[in-house]
């Protein structure tokens, strides 16, 4: 790796530049019919609707005007943000397109000159560097904004062009993987979306669409209390543990958080591996999820036990196909929308479906191994973006 910057030129980016063009585009002027004319919202680019721009771009139409249109190779940056990193996010347009795009409200429109490629400058205004440019420059309490002129004042070291074009090519190919690794993961989500959907009866039904082939008995409906007892030991003893609405049960140390509610925790609840954990409290009602730990939860949480034949991570399974309490609100006349705590008491009359213990424990293990695929699909996505940070810290100055 390069760690010499030899032959580099310092500039400022007002020499690489010329801004051009933007309008104060608000979403009014946006259209269902399509016109000629596309344009680029400051929170389109930071949703990432605008980023590299191609005829692909479902880019928002607008009412025809005598607007100047952006041309292949043109940056544009969010000149607002409610951070500053967000500050100066740029887009390019990567390809003429065709159609016309124009820049509208809050956004900086730069074209580079021939002694720069513009998607080296592109993932230029990527880099830490130019990010605490951005820090030191930007304005503002609630809303952080920087000018063009402060943008044009950021200085670096530039290479030859030629060296520009192999940097910003070994970026494009990492966004390439990102990219498809991306939709690899989100194929997963929709695979474990209709799983949930299909693996388990549909309202008013005693079997599902889906399954194995060597089962076909009807799913029994049995109430919460006959699969589960309620688990009221209390302790001050042992790890934190939380539930969130999207990770289920996990670690309060892996969520970076601390408890700092209580300096005694001896009415905490004792929480068992195999458990299943659920929010019964008004704030995150319904957050649920099989506990792989051994620990104590807040009392804000209720911990129901499986008994015997009873697979929990089935049934944690079946209950995140919905916010759980929502469901069982569904499922019952006695609980009403405004109901805001609802302990094992209130809903262990609740009837559920319950099919044969081999039949849960087959359902479950296909969940896993979904689930495990798609950790090891986030975990690959998260590797190639350090390694895309590090190629920004590394091969810039």
């Amino acid at each position: 790796m390069r760690t010499l910057l030899i032959n580099w030129e310092q500039v400022k980016l007002s020499e690489l530049v010329t801004k051009e063009k933007s309008y104060s585009l608000s979403r009014d002027v946006e259209t269902e019919k399509e016109t000629e004319t596309r344009y680029i919202h400051y929170g389109d680019i930071h949703t990432g609707i605008a980023d590299k721009i191609t005829n692909k771009n479902q880019l928002p139409f607008i009412k025809e005007d005598s607007y100047e249109p952006l041309l292949k190779g043109d940056l544009i940056l969010a000149d607002a943000s409610e951070d500053y990193q967000g500050i100066a996010t740029p887009a390019i347009i990567l390809e003429t397109t065709k159609y016309r795009i124009v820049a509208g409200l809050h956004t900086i429109v730069l074209r580079p000159s021939d002694k720069c490629d513009s998607l080296y400058l592109y993932y230029l205004l990527k880099t830490k560097s130019f990010k605490r440019h951005g820090y030191r420059m930007g304005t503002g309490m609630k809303v952080f904004g920087i000018t063009a002129n402060n943008v044009l004042a950021f200085k670096t070291l530039l290479p030859s062009k030629k060296e520009q074009n192999k940097i910003s090519q070994l970026l494009k190919i990492m966004d390439r993987l990102l990219t498809l690794q991306q939709r690899k993961l989100e194929l997963l989500k929709k695979l474990k979306r209709g799983y949930l959907q299909q693996m388990f009866p549909a309202k008013d039904m005693y079997i599902p669409q889906l399954r194995f082939n060597e089962f076909n008995d009807d799913w029994e409906q049995c109430k919460l209390e006959e699969i589960f007892t309620e688990r009221t030991e209390r302790s001050g003893e042992g790890e934190l543990i939380s539930v969130t609405i999207n990770s289920g049960v996990v670690k309060a140390s892996e969520l970076d958080r601390k408890d700092n509610s209580s300096k005694n925790k001896s009415n905490y609840k004792k929480v068992e591996i195999g458990d299943i954990a659920y929010n019964s409290m008004r704030m995150w009602q319904g957050a649920s999820g099989y506990s792989p730990y051994k620990g104590i939860l807040s009392p804000a949480y209720t911990v129901i036990t499986p008994k015997n034949e009873i697979d929990s991570e089935f049934f944690a399974y079946d209950f995140k196909r919905f916010n759980m309490i929502q469901a069982f609100k569904r499922n019952s006349q006695g609980l009403t929308s405004d109901t805001w705590n609802l302990k094992f008491p209130t809903l262990k009359s609740i009837k559920i479906n319950v099919p044969h213990f081999d039949e849960q424990r087959r359902i479950s293990n296909t969940f896993n191994q979904v689930d495990n695929m798609l950790l090891l699909q986030q975990t690959k996505i998260d590797q190639l973006n350090k390694l895309k940070q590090a190629y920004l810290q590394k091969l810039f100055p």
